[in-house]
């Protein structure tokens, strides 16, 4: 049974946060983690006994068949889901002791997401929408402000501030996911298919980013089948097939 722990208020918050950033060894630790899922009368194994050390920093691409387990390898990554047997630690943090509360503040400020769907607030502009994760700061909104309108220039959106989704190109709204999952400044990234639905320039774009947050000390963990990411030199090249995790030979 989890452990029914919470965080209370924005100082535990800031305690909590404050003693995972220091002297962590492994931004992701995976032991035997296994994820059953009941379908009707039935099981489906979506992970098979994986076993996964990340150290801070690393640049992991993880590829395989549709079907092969990497969303859910990315959910427990991410601390979405949690396992039916085995421990996931994420920044030496043992994430699944924890109950629902606390994992939810810990993604919030240690994991920055990135989707194949961009998964945008419709009903926020593009800097509504990165100064959304920043809603447990204790700054003024002018100061949040500031910074998401710094992250979107970063993305090249500066012309773009106070659009809205449906008015953004496809590459237009996952850079805007992009600066969204680097509001808190978290160590990890994690990006499910980031360049799937986009034209050739966007997507370039886009890996330039991702390897731009590795150089400057994120760790990024990306699911994707473009095999312009797969060959990132310097890149950790996983396979998934079956449930199954292993190094790509």
């Amino acid at each position: 049974m989890p452990k029914k722990t919470t965080l209370p208020n924005k100082d535990t918050i800031d305690e909590v946060d404050a003693e995972i950033s220091e002297g962590v060894q492994h931004a992701v630790r995976l032991v035997n983690v296994s994820r059953v899922y009941a379908v009707g009368d039935s099981e489906v194994v979506a992970l098979n006994d994986v076993s996964l050390d990340v150290t801070p920093g690393e640049l992991v691409v993880v590829s395989g068949p549709s079907g092969s387990g990497k969303t859910t390898l990315l959910n427990m990554v991410g601390g979405l889901d949690y396992a039916s047997s085995g421990r996931v630690i994420l920044m030496d943090v043992p994430i699944g002791d924890y109950d629902e509360t606390f994992r939810a503040i810990f993604r919030l400020t240690n994991t920055g997401f990135v989707f194949q769907s961009y998964n945008l607030i419709s009903t926020l502009t593009a800097v509504e929408n990165v100064m959304f994760p920043m809603q447990l700061s204790d700054r003024r909104s002018r100061e949040l402000r500031k910074d998401a309108i710094k992250l979107l220039e970063d993305v090249r959106l500066s012309d773009r501030i106070n659009h809205l989704p449906w008015q953004l190109s496809s590459g237009e709204q996952q850079r805007v996911a992009m600066a969204r999952a680097m509001a808190n400044d978290p160590p990890i990234i994690i990006a499910d298919e980031p360049t799937a639905n986009l034209d050739a320039e966007s997507a370039e774009m886009i890996r330039g980013l991702l390897v731009h947050l590795n150089k400057i000390g994120k760790t990024v963990f990306v699911v994707t089948h473009d095999e312009n990411i797969i060959g990132i030199p310097g890149a950790r090249h996983l396979r998934m097939d079956k449930g199954v995790l292993s190094a790509n030979e």
